[in-house]
């Protein structure tokens, strides 16, 4: 079989996290119910005229300087007709001619090393409507909710030739938009979805494009790469042909099957819209938003392993998320021991989020309320054991843990009567394993130390409990 090349290039779109549409008032929340964050404006009404959010453009300014792209300070909107169900006013405000961000590029990593993906272009338009199809009666319905909502379409060069770099940008535009704070990027909610771009080759020859639609998670996107990658090359052996066209993945039957003949710019008659006036952005303001923006992921795992002292892999986990980040380093400081905070994320933290399905963005508990915890361990005030129980409460409750391991009884007993009494009771009810450690035995150490710290229901420093045991031990040889 001959050797194919794959083509890939990415048209990205990514909802912004405005709190109201680009062109009207109403409310970008999701999963209202339907039909009830409308006007006339975003319903296209007859008469209704667009006032553009200065949010939007802001937020795109952000996204075009985090990607290295080179802006147009005079920029318009045009429309693009076509004529859907969901879309209302049958035609989309976009931009064609003269978009916001152009010739950028982000970088991702790859089994070769580093790899840059170049951007295209960068451009703001309006999203359209959600078609509900009803099996049961037979029917589709139209929630207009999302119609309106502000959109960046994010075009790259076909510049990557396998899944496994898709994923990488994807991952890496991803992390991106929602350090910048533009979209939380929610595939499962449709605030970022990818159309896929893709041909085969032999090398040195012309190539056909597909689209690929309908792909809203990293794994489907995936096995779309795959499976069209596989049925353009089998169609090129069998001596047939690539359709230019448009296709759509089933990720339920693994397939995808044409929707329509490949659109372009000319079959949607572009012209510039009459209603929105051009933008003119400043040095000044593009000056402020890029002096605003934050420490992105990179730069802040590069200062965990050098302020903090953290192992690589330890800073990757933690930069993946900016909350997970941000409550991370707020630990770190108030406890003022960044290794201790950093292990207890690692283990604790993210061992009841995935336990409880929990997002990094919906942690609530206080970062003082761990740091005091961290610090009452450092203390020997709660031991390592009762520890891990008081931070269930934390992580679930904001529980104080101060107030909580004195309410419960949890801190630490420092009582040597008490202790010396539960150790000669305790060896005195198992003469076996005594005689054991009496006889030289050192493992069975572990078996009492266990025995007491479960009678003394965890409140003993287990130094001090080792100490004591090991001086009655030796009373009784």
């Amino acid at each position: 079989m001959k050797q194919y090349e794959t083509i890939i290039g990415l048209e990205v779109h990514v909802e912004l996290a405005t709190r109201t549409k680009i062109f009207c008032g109403c409310s970008t929340a999701f999963g209202g119910t339907p039909n009830t964050h409308t006007c006339p404006v975003c319903t296209g009404m007859p008469g209704s005229l667009p006032v553009l959010n200065k949010k939007v453009v802001e937020f795109a300014l952000r996204a075009g300087l985090a990607t290295n792209c080179s802006i147009n300070q005079y920029c318009k909107f045009d429309r693009k007709n076509y004529f859907y169900p969901d879309n209302p006013q049958n035609y989309q405000i976009s931009q064609l001619y003269l978009p916001i961000c152009h010739d950028g590029f982000v970088e991702i990593e790859t089994e070769a090393g580093k790899k840059k993906v170049r951007i295209h272009e960068m451009h703001m338009e309006e999203d359209a409507g959600k078609l509900i199809h009803d099996e049961w009666e037979d029917c589709s319905l139209v929630d207009y909710n999302r119609s309106g909502v502000p959109l960046i379409e994010i075009v790259s060069e076909p510049d990557m030739r396998s899944a496994d770099e898709v994923i990488a940008y994807l991952e890496k535009l991803r992390c991106t938009m929602q350090y910048l704070g533009v979209s939380d990027c929610k595939l499962q909610e449709g605030s970022m979805r990818a159309d896929v771009n893709l041909s085969v080759r032999v090398a040195g020859s012309d190539t056909t494009r597909t689209e690929m639609k309908n792909l809203n998670s990293f794994k489907a996107i995936a096995h779309a790469i795959e499976g069209e990658r596989e049925r353009q090359i089998e169609l090129l052996e069998m001596g047939k042909s690539v359709t230019q066209e448009t296709r759509r993945w089933d990720d339920n039957k693994e397939s995808s099957h044409a929707m329509r003949s490949k659109e372009d710019a000319k079959d949607y008659r572009y012209f510039p819209d009459p209603d929105l006036p051009p933008i003119h952005i400043s040095d000044e303001w593009i000056a402020k938003i890029r002096s605003e923006l934050p420490e992105f992921r990179e730069e802040k795992a590069a200062r965990y392993q050098s302020e903090f002292g953290l192992p690589e892999y330890d800073s990757q986990i933690l930069t993946e998320s900016r909350h997970l980040a941000a409550l991370f380093e707020d630990v770190a400081t108030l406890s003022g021991n960044p290794k201790k905070a950093a292990n207890w994320f690692m283990v604790e933290v993210l061992r009841l989020m995935k336990e409880k399905g929990i997002e990094a963005e919906k942690l609530r508990f206080t970062p003082q309320h761990l740091a005091d915890l961290l610090t009452m361990v450092d203390k020997k005030e709660v031991s390592p054991q009762n520890a891990k129980k008081v931070f269930e409460k934390v992580f679930d409750e904001d529980v104080d843990p101060v107030a909580y391991v004195e309410e419960h009884g949890l801190k630490i007993v420092e009582d040597t009567g008490l202790l010396s009494s539960t150790i000669s009771r305790i060896l005195d009810e198992n003469p076996g394993p005594l005689s054991e450690l009496l006889g030289g035995k050192e493992k069975v150490m572990g078996f009492f130390v266990g025995q007491i710290m479960k009678e003394m229901k965890g409140k003993a420093n287990p130094a001090s409990v080792r100490e004591a045991l090991l001086a009655e031990v030796e009373k009784r040889k």
